[in-house]
């Protein structure tokens, strides 16, 4: 076995990662190996049952990290998960174990197996004027200058992403060309380079599901953490002091779900069929970014015995 395995077990939200990387745990007996979360709302303790969090039962079948580690009113960035999660995989690596990194955050396994880039820093004047025209007008000012300026930056972000919006028009203010063009060049000479170095033995599997298939579950899951207790999961945290505008609460579930108590929509329904349209459009994005790494594709609801016949080859070549 390799002294530095690392296998990613990433994909579209709903395509059964956790599942998935469960069901390789079972053989982590013979393999030894531990999980490590890059989705960027599982490290949250506050946010349960809109992230389809995996339960405690589930978390203590094989060592996590970077799950339940943060509060929503201290959100992390990409950059901040790199930083906090080269070491645990150092460490794991250090204790004869492969690291197996699960989600679909694909920006935060960039910055992790690429290493970030560096974006000009924001003047305190433009970061006075994005704030300003944000609070007057929303985010769509925002997009309509990604789609005229940065037409990649706008197709990559989905609408909800407020802040990476934000951080791409900032980025072509102050430096007048467009994020896509800084980040496509660090890219081309960068593709895993931090992984590169680190001397990491990288497995892939890349998860996903026939469009109507997947189109079924996603419905069914927004119905589920509707009647799962979404609305008072949020309520509790309104009550509890949070204010509703905290990053990781801008992130679909959690939107909709503060939506439908500032009654934006005329029904339940509505509010759950609002939940379903925005997470199977936030799998299209997901879908988009993760087709650029050219990975191969396992469809879950039928390639269990190949992922796992990959995966133990892989452990043993």
């Amino acid at each position: 076995m390799g002294d530095k395995n690392v296998i990613v077990i990433a994909g579209p939200t709903a395509t059964g990662k956790t599942q998935t990387s469960l069901e390789l745990s079972t053989l982590c007996e013979k393999y030894p190996c531990e999980i490590v979360n890059f989705d960027s709302l599982l490290f949250y303790k506050e946010l349960n049952i809109g992230t389809a969090k995996p339960t405690a039962e589930e978390l203590s079948i094989v060592p996590h990290h970077l799950v339940n580690t943060h509060s929503i009113s201290r959100p992390i960035n990409a950059a901040d998960f790199s930083k906090l999660a080269l070491p645990i995989i150092e460490a794991i690596h250090n204790n004869g174990k492969s690291a197996i990194l699960v989600g679909g955050s694909g920006f935060y396994l960039q910055a992790l197996l690429n290493g970030m880039y560096e974006s000009e820093t924001t003047s305190q004047n433009l970061i006075e004027r994005s704030n300003k025209l944000y609070n007057d007008k929303g985010i769509e000012p925002f997009r309509e200058i990604l789609k005229e300026f940065d037409l990649k930056s706008y197709e990559r972000y989905h609408e909800n992403d407020h802040y990476r919006i934000r951080r791409a028009v900032e980025h072509y203010w102050m430096t007048g060309t467009p994020l896509s063009k800084a980040r496509a060049e660090m890219d081309s000479i960068q593709k895993f380079a931090q992984a590169r170095r680190l001397g990491w033995n990288l497995k892939f599997f890349y998860l996903d599901i026939p469009k109507m298939s997947h189109f079924e579950i996603i419905s069914k899951r927004a119905k589920k953490m509707v009647e799962s207790g979404l609305i008072t999961e949020v309520k509790d945290l309104l009550k509890s002091g949070f204010t509703g505008n905290e990053k990781p609460l801008s992130s679909i579930g959690y939107k909709e779900t503060l939506d439908y108590l500032n009654d934006s929509f005329d029904s339940q329904e509505q509010y759950i069929e609002r939940l379903a349209i925005n997470t199977r459009q936030l799998a299209k994005a997901q879908r988009t970014w993760f087709k650029k790494l050219e990975l191969d594709s396992y469809n879950p609801l039928s390639d269990n015995d190949k992922i796992k016949e990959n995966f133990k080859s892989f452990l043993e070549r």
